[in-house]
C-alpha cells in the first residue's frame, strides 16, 4: 500500500488531491507514516520507526495506525492493489 503518486504533501502536513481538488491536514504522525508510505515501507517497519521517535506504546498505535490508513482509502488517496503470492 502506498499514497498515490499524485498526491502532493507539504512538510507542514498538508496533502491536496489534485484529482478532486480536495486538501486535508494532517498532524506530525502523519507526516511521519505519509513519508514511510512514499517509502513504500511495510507497516511492521512503520510501527518500528512511529515507536521510536514518539511516546506511544504499541496498541495505541495500532489502533490509530488502522484508523488512519482506513481515512486515506476512505478518501481515495492510496494505491492499495494487493500483492498475491504463487
Amino acid at each position: 500500500m502506498k499514497l498515490r503518486k499524485n498526491v502532493a504533501v507539504s512538510e507542514a502536513g498538508l496533502l491536496f488531491n489534485p484529482v478532486t481538488g480536495e486538501s486535508y491536514s494532517v498532524n506530525p504522525i502523519g507526516v511521519e507514516i505519509i513519508n514511510l508510505l512514499r517509502e513504500e515501507k511495510s507497516p511492521e517497519d512503520i510501527s518500528k520507526f512511529i515507536l521510536g521517535k514518539f511516546a506511544t506504546d504499541k496498541a495505541t498505535f495500532e489502533k490509530d495506525y488502522h484508523d488512519f490508513i482506513g481515512i486515506l482509502e476512505h478518501h481515495n488517496l492510496l494505491d492499495s492493489h494487493e500483492e498475491t503470492k504463487a
